[in-house]
């Protein structure tokens, strides 16, 4: 058996939108690892993330066939509000009623799964979430 940890995910994207991803991960605290007109690398401290302005075709359809979304986890509940602030700042839309807390998804009463979920100009489902104790 082969140990293996998550490193890096690419993810093809119109050149163009190169700098809403750079600015999004910046908010989200992700450092630039690579940068030039064709590519964006960032990093976190566990995995990176790898947009290459190489899509061809249609944007992605996340019902269909492949990744459905791509979730970031945050250490806190208001960061997830925070994340939304952003959003409206950026006239993107929060998608399907968030945010909004998933009791189905959390371990008890006191805990929550509590996200925000929007797509890229790439249509790209993101997710930011925070999952651990309810603030109430």
């Amino acid at each position: 058996m082969i140990k293996t940890t998550l490193g890096h995910i690419q993810l093809n994207v119109n050149s163009q939108n190169l700098p809403f991803y750079k600015d999004l991960f910046a908010f989200l605290s992700w450092k630039t690892l690579h940068e030039d007109a064709t590519a964006l690398g960032v990093g976190s401290a566990d995995a990176s993330l790898w947009f290459v302005g190489a899509a061809k075709g249609t944007k992605n359809d996340y019902d269909g066939t492949g990744m459905n979304h791509l979730a970031l986890h945050v250490q806190n509940q208001s960061d997830v509000d925070q994340m939304v602030e952003y959003l409206q700042g950026k006239d993107i839309a929060s998608l399907f009623d968030t945010p909004r807390h998933r009791p189905e998804f959390s371990e008890d009463t006191d805990h929550t799964y509590y996200q925000v979920m929007f797509e890229t100009p790439d249509k790209i489902l993101l997710e930011v979430v925070y999952i651990g104790l309810l603030v109430k």
